[in-house]
């Protein structure tokens, strides 16, 4: 049997993904390779990998697809580490620049000023002052480890997760084990259980980590992110679909 093909996210919160795929049988099934959110979607778009841990948002332009574990990278509630950041209030803000390492949370942020906020600032995409923008009525939606040290540094902060959750009640999935095509469901089974040791073992991946002084790592990975793909999650990751197939 052919290696199987898979991308997952280089970011802090893949880690425990990371750890339980590499210190299991599983690695040597596998093929995998750690990219950036958007390249780690576009991939698997390109039938170059098999299974991605991708952002929930790309599947709309996918023909086929379907969930291959019982994990995923979510929250239920604040998450600390998908934002918009902005010098201003939300309401008015007239240009949102949107991060180019992101589909699903560029997305999310676009759902929530339609439906929640109903503003309709300019999207920027590739703003060549990306994060560094001097007007004070532009933002930025920014994901990952990049944000780690920002959260203080301007006048308003919104964290996604969690005002999708003020606006729907629900969790929210920000990327999924996905496949785009039929995979073994002995290797699937195999593959959640090496997720779930990963999981399990939290503690002694960010004993792993380098420190940081302005983060706090265990917070982070033990309680912002929420990582059982449940009902509610599965409702979440179906209705976010839903709202993005309705965005002009």
């Amino acid at each position: 049997m052919d290696k199987v093909k898979i991308s997952a996210v280089s970011y802090t919160n893949t880690q425990p993904f990371i750890y339980g795929i590499t210190h299991s049988d599983i690695i040597d099934q596998i093929d995998l390779s750690l990219d950036i959110p958007a390249d780690c979607a576009q991939k698997l778009i390109d039938n170059q990998v098999d299974i991605g841990l991708i952002p929930v948002a790309a599947t709309v332009n996918m023909p086929y697809w379907e969930i291959v574990s019982d994990y995923c990278i979510g929250a239920n509630g604040p998450v600390n580490s998908v934002f918009i950041f902005s010098n201003c209030e939300i309401h008015e803000v007239k240009t949102l620049q949107l991060d180019p390492e992101s589909r699903s949370s560029n997305n999310l942020a676009r759902v929530l000023l339609k439906n929640h906020w109903q503003v309709t600032p300019q999207l920027i995409v590739n703003a060549p002052d990306y994060a560094h923008s001097d007007d004070p009525d532009t933002a930025f939606v920014q994901i990952g480890d990049r944000t780690f040290d920002k959260k203080g540094k301007y006048a308003y902060t919104y964290d996604l997760a969690e005002v999708w959750k003020e606006f729907t009640g629900l969790p929210f999935v920000f990327a999924a084990w996905i496949a785009n095509k039929p995979i073994p469901q002995e290797f699937t089974a195999e593959f959640s259980k090496a997720l779930k040791h990963g999981l399990d073992n939290r503690k002694t991946v960010i004993a792993n980590l380098p420190a940081r002084a302005d983060f706090d790592l265990d917070d982070y990975l033990m309680h912002k992110l929420d990582f059982d793909l449940d009902a509610d999650k599965v409702k979440a990751l179906h209705l976010f679909i839903d709202y993005i197939k309705k965005l002009n």
